[in-house]
């Protein structure tokens, strides 16, 4: 995966976890698409500081995530739910029992609105 897209997605998991000044920096960087040199004017601190602040808070992001695992885990959630949706439309597709074809569709349903 790109380093911009993993450390976008880490900062949606762990971002709070950052102290207020690098999690501003790091969320104009990655997601507003803010130079260094722009968040240096608007945050009143040397492109250099900026720098280093988001250099720090990616550092932290990769550890929490080494830690705590969460995102892992919430990919690994997702993809799991892919599957059983996958598995019940298989099984709808298939099946000319009524009552099967219901109960596929209820699991359906269910993954769909976990994933949500």
């Amino acid at each position: 995966m790109e380093k911009n897209i993993e450390v976008s997605l880490l900062f949606d998991f762990y971002g709070e976890l950052l102290k207020p000044s690098g999690r501003q920096a790091v969320d104009l960087y990655y997601n507003e698409d803010l130079s260094l040199g722009e968040i240096a004017d608007r945050v009143g601190i040397t492109r250099q500081g900026v720098r280093d602040s988001i250099k720090r808070c990616e550092q932290l992001l990769f550890q929490f995530e080494e830690k705590l695992g969460l995102y892992k885990r919430f990919r690994e959630l997702e993809n799991g739910l892919d599957e059983i949706s996958d598995t019940a439309r298989r099984i709808i597709d298939s099946s000319q029992n009524e009552e099967v074809c219901k109960l596929a569709l209820k699991i359906e349903s269910a993954a769909s609105d976990l994933k949500e």
